[in-house]
């Protein structure tokens, strides 16, 4: 970001995207983020919402935040909407009266899994549960009240930070010698400090141009493929490399690990269009995963 120093507000302050985008945003000097959460800025209180951002005087935003509980969402859906869906819509028509850009986070669960390749941006919505309704419906009133928006689609995200995959293995590795991992589901396991660095890219793309190719639905991903087993035996085998905790993965089938809310069998998604537009590819699963780990384990 070129000029004069621009003001990002991200929404959310314990999120992995959240938490990733400060870290990432200490070392650009032009660039001051500001990440506004509870209780100044609650998406579960719509009226909050306008007031908290504007009081910022952003020159563009980022809708982080969500409720990311897949299967409690099942059982709360008033909450799981109201977040997801309704409070993206507010963030998206303070936007449009401050006239900046908005990048939306969503999903993987727009989509039912059903497809054999990876999903392009113009492949059929169809949510299987409420997680997946209640973002496909924020992707939709995001659309509604502003043309300035890039909604980026993600899946299988990871991090230092919260609750996620890579640190619950590492966490059950710690007790367990052996460790039941579902198989049959696959997709692109995204590093959040990556998925960051393409939000500043494209945050960054959209303030300088007007250009509406570099506007819409894009999907921001990891690069490469693996199954949860697949992410679980690296994990491990790199952790073990670094003198952590590892254990033995046991392959097993969804129907032996039944959940709430059912999860797409295939997550893949095409981030060909993002690298095309804003020259964003997000790097291999394995490589991240990697420096996470060491991070976690020798340069802490």
């Amino acid at each position: 970001m070129s000029g004069t120093k621009k003001k990002m507000v991200v929404t959310g302050t314990e999120g992995q995207v959240a938490r990733s985008l400060l870290e990432r945003a200490r070392s650009i000097e032009d660039l001051d983020l500001v990440a506004l959460g509870r209780p100044r800025l609650d998406l579960a209180d719509l009226s909050s919402i306008a007031k908290s951002l504007i009081s910022e005087k952003p020159d563009v935003i980022v809708s982080a935040a969500a409720y990311t509980s897949v299967d409690k969402a099942e059982e709360d859906s008033e909450a799981a909407f109201k977040v997801n869906g309704h409070a993206p819509g507010e963030i998206a028509r303070v936007a449009a009266d401050l006239n900046i850009p908005l990048v939306h986070i969503s999903t993987d669960y727009v989509f039912d899994g059903g497809k054999n390749e990876a999903y392009t941006e113009g492949d059929i919505t169809a949510p299987a549960g409420v997680y997946g309704h209640s973002k496909l419906l924020g992707e939709q009133t995001v659309r509604e009240h502003t043309t300035n928006h890039v909604i980026l689609r993600t899946a299988w995200v990871y991090s230092p930070f919260g609750k996620n995959f890579l640190l619950t293995m590492l966490r059950l590795a710690e007790g367990r010698d052996v460790i039941n991992v579902v198989d049959d589901q696959i997709g692109n396991p995204t590093c959040a400090l990556a998925l960051a660095d393409g939000i500043l890219t494209v945050a960054r793309n959209l303030i300088s141009s007007d250009a509406p190719e570099l506007r819409g639905v894009f999907h921001a991903a990891g690069s490469g493929s693996a199954s949860w087993a697949d992410f679980a035996a690296y994990i491990f085998e790199t952790s073990r490399r670094y003198g952590g905790p590892f254990a033995e993965v046991q392959r097993i089938p969804t129907s032996a690990y039944p959940t709430p809310a059912r999860r797409p069998a295939n997550s893949r998604l095409d981030c060909a269009k993002l690298e095309a537009a804003h020259g964003v590819l997000l790097p291999f699963w394995k490589q991240c995963t990697e420096m996470i780990v060491r991070r976690l384990l020798v340069d802490r």
